[in-house]
């Protein structure tokens, strides 16, 4: 199964880091933003949102489908 595969759920917010955790896995993935003028906050990910992630490769390099 792929980490794409997967739904998360929020788990904790720290600084630049927001920590998930797989609904069927239960692994614990900390992902970093790669903004830091746009910082992660409770209000765009408040702890329990159920999330999915997708996988960059599968689209388009312009953007455009």
């Amino acid at each position: 199964m792929s980490i794409f595969d997967e739904q998360y759920r929020v788990v904790a917010i720290e600084g630049d880091r927001l920590f998930i955790r797989g609904v069927r896995s239960g692994d614990v993935l900390v992902i970093v933003n790669p903004e830091p003028e746009t910082p992660l906050t409770p209000e765009d990910y408040p702890l329990g949102k159920l999330i999915a992630l997708t996988d960059p490769s599968a689209t388009p390099a312009n953007g455009l489908n």
